[in-house]
């Protein structure tokens, strides 16, 4: 195996300069060629995981998310991955496919191997896990004050959704999603559109449920039959995410139910169903 001694001498070096170079610390650039060369002629692989334990660094970072079939996560994994590699970084992606456990052994494996940082959106209880010894971004979370926290606005979007259905005619409202028994930042979707609706004494109905997804879906179903079966009750639907408005539009549309003609419909997220797609699922109406 080729090591960065055999590298060092190879390119006439000092180990330590080799060192510099393969960390993209600045050396004369004569000396970056015969490097590089060397590297290349030797083909050499350096060790970053190894070199993470002595350096505490391996330019690596930990995205945790709770599935990569849903369209908004897969775009948002692509996108960090594409700005982490113009900061000559990598990203490790953990599909911990909304598991507790899962969640837990991918934190603890990015602080055994010194990775950088960890990205992550969960659901979970798993608050004692997460701390400030390792650089941790937390997505529409929020843990404490010493771990970063990022969120779209996500009240003013539950109340625009609400206004703009309003706005196009709308006047007996619904929220549709399946939510999570964790406190997160979506929720305030549902606050806001609530929000606007008491406040312009609008009409509303809340169909949302916080149990498994089988429970869901009956309790979903349920509410189409009492709305949308012998008669439409509801003109204006507002639902949590992208996924779970194309699952209602999916549902009505088996009844023969025009969309927007008879129902209009808002989701959140702006997905797209693809990276050649510049059409978003959701920005105001789906048509």
């Amino acid at each position: 195996m080729v090591t960065i001694k055999d590298v060092a001498k190879e390119a006439g070096v000092a180990v330590g300069t080799v060192s510099k170079v393969i960390n993209n610390i600045t050396v004369k650039p004569q000396t970056k060629i015969l490097v590089d060369d060397a590297i290349k002629k030797l083909g050499y692989k350096p060790n970053f995981y190894a070199r993470g334990f002595k350096t505490n660094k391996t330019n690596t970072v930990a995205v945790i998310l709770p599935t990569i079939w849903d369209p908004f996560f897969s775009e948002l994994a692509f996108n960090i991955e594409r700005n982490l590699k113009k900061n000559q970084m990598k990203m490790i992606l953990c599909n911990s496919e909304n598991d507790k456990k899962s969640e837990i052994e991918y934190i603890l494996m990015a602080k055994q191997n010194k990775m950088d940082g960890i990205i992550a959106i969960t659901y979970n209880n798993i608050d004692e896990y997460v701390s400030d010894d390792i650089a941790f971004v937390s997505i529409d979370r929020y843990f404490s004050k010493n771990i970063s926290y990022i969120s779209s606005d996500n009240f003013k979007g539950g109340r625009l959704a609400a206004k703009k259905l309003f706005e196009s005619g709308c006047r007996n409202l619904a929220y549709i999603g399946k939510g999570s028994k964790i406190d997160n930042a979506t929720r305030k979707r549902r606050d806001g559109f609530i929000s606007y609706c008491n406040e312009k004494n609008i009409k509303y109905t809340i169909c949302e449920g916080f149990n498994s997804k089988k429970d869901f879906e009956i309790m979903l179903n349920n509410f189409i039959e009492n709305n949308f079966i012998a008669k439409i009750k509801i003109d204006g639907v507002f639902a949590v995410t992208d996924k779970y408005a194309l699952n209602f539009i999916k549902k009505i549309k088996n009844l023969k139910i025009n969309i927007p003609d008879d129902v209009q419909i808002i989701g959140f997220d702006g997905s797209k169903s693809s990276i050649e797609d510049d059409f978003k699922i959701s920005t105001y109406m789906l048509l």
